[in-house]
């Protein structure tokens, strides 16, 4: 807590809180009233439109900017000079903005659930069931720490330019393989994946049972893409923070020409 609260300080009068806390509410906002104005809107479209543009577009890009912004303000202050030198162990200096990034995302996250849900309940007449739209915040939130990590990771290595390069990258991957059936054999292996296919496993609620797909099977391919989901997103967190502290506890800043 005092290593993300410390963190958190350093963040005042920059953009970082605007865009954990302002951002999706704004977001959210106009997606309740496109909601509001459209006629025959249902939980169903809302909850599936929103999180995959979500998970989809909105968070590859918003965690480049965000993890290349966080790491770019160190690389100002001396180019690392006083970040590096500050006596504070190096593992501490990592976890420290992953951590800040954890919280920012995940704030992020759950406000822009938050707000749409309330949102629909006020103003669109289908409501919306806070318990299922809160719950897929909060798995896409878990389908993201990898991510955070990898882009913490180029953004140290390569810096804000290359964090946001390959954002749009991931951007691409979570579109054609996490909402397409190309991606139905290798997304448990393409992380920008693994937010949309968590956060959309509450709206299996809204999937209407057919005489080919029974209520049981489809709890089943939830369960399963659950867990195949969370295992892959434990194993990259697990191996891409290791890595990345392994490098960082060697790295002596970025050179100029770099």
């Amino acid at each position: 807590m005092r290593l993300l609260l410390s963190e958190w300080l350093r963040t005042k009068r920059t953009a970082v809180r605007w865009l954990t806390f302002f951002m999706p509410a704004i977001v959210s906002l106009c997606v309740v009233g496109y909601l509001a104005i459209r006629s025959g809107s249902t939980q169903s479209f809302a909850f599936e439109g929103f999180f995959t543009v979500w998970s989809g577009i909105i968070l590859p890009v918003s965690v480049g900017v965000l993890a290349g912004f966080i790491v770019h303000e160190e690389e100002l202050a001396g180019n690392f000079t006083g970040f590096l030198g500050s006596g504070i162990p190096r593992i501490k200096l990592y976890f420290g903005k992953y951590l800040l990034l954890t919280f920012c995302m995940t704030m992020c996250t759950l406000v822009s659930a938050l707000v749409l849900g309330v949102g629909m309940n006020v103003f669109v007449p289908v409501g919306a069931d806070m318990k299922i739209f809160m719950s897929a915040a909060l798995l896409t939130a878990v389908g993201t720490l990898p991510i955070l990590a990898l882009h913490l990771w180029v953004g140290f290595a390569w810096g804000m330019g290359a964090s946001i390069g390959i954002s749009f990258g991931g951007l691409l991957m979570a579109v054609i393989f996490g909402t397409t059936s190309l991606g139905e054999n290798i997304w448990q292996f393409v992380p920008w994946t693994w937010p949309i296919k968590l956060g959309l496993l509450p709206g299996t609620t809204f999937v209407e049972a057919t005489a080919n797909m029974t209520t049981a099977n489809i709890m089943a391919s939830a369960t399963h893409t659950g867990i195949i989901g969370l295992f892959a997103a434990a194993i990259g967190l697990v191996a891409i923070l290791l890595g990345g502290t392994i490098w960082f506890n060697k790295w002596e800043g970025r050179k100029d020409f770099e």
